[in-house]
């Protein structure tokens, strides 16, 4: 299965229209494959709801998948649930809190709890 991961920084002027320029290709390009091929996408977090639900929907993804793409973990969730059909592939967020100095009992309840925010930041789009 191939995995497509264009990045968007998420501290520049125009995200908002870099995501509207990307999604555009990405619906070109997506439009050209063969019957019954499928490509996995990830994608930075975007500034408009939504943005990529055509995407979602395109019978040529398998499954679109979000990056934190360096927002904090509730920003990475808040943002999340905004977008339907979408789940976290979060690296940066989900290790947000965690520390080789925590107790194993601390450690595991701080990645108990941020998997579950994570999972229903998830669930809710």
């Amino acid at each position: 299965m191939p995995i497509i991961e264009p990045e968007v920084t998420i501290d520049i002027a125009d995200k908002a229209e870099a995501e509207d320029l990307l999604r555009a290709e990405i619906s070109k390009q997506l439009d050209a494959l063969p019957d019954g091929q499928q490509v996995m996408l990830k994608l930075t977090l975007p500034e408009k709801p939504n943005q990529y639900k055509s995407l979602v929907d395109h019978p040529g993804v398998m499954r679109v998948v979000a990056l934190s793409g360096g927002y904090d973990r509730t920003e990475a969730n808040r943002r999340l649930c905004e977008n339907a059909g979408i789940i976290a592939s979060f690296s940066r967020a989900l290790t947000q809190g965690l520390s080789a100095q925590q107790s194993d009992e601390d450690f595991d309840k701080t990645l108990s709890e941020t998997i579950d925010s994570i999972f229903d930041a998830s669930c809710a789009g």
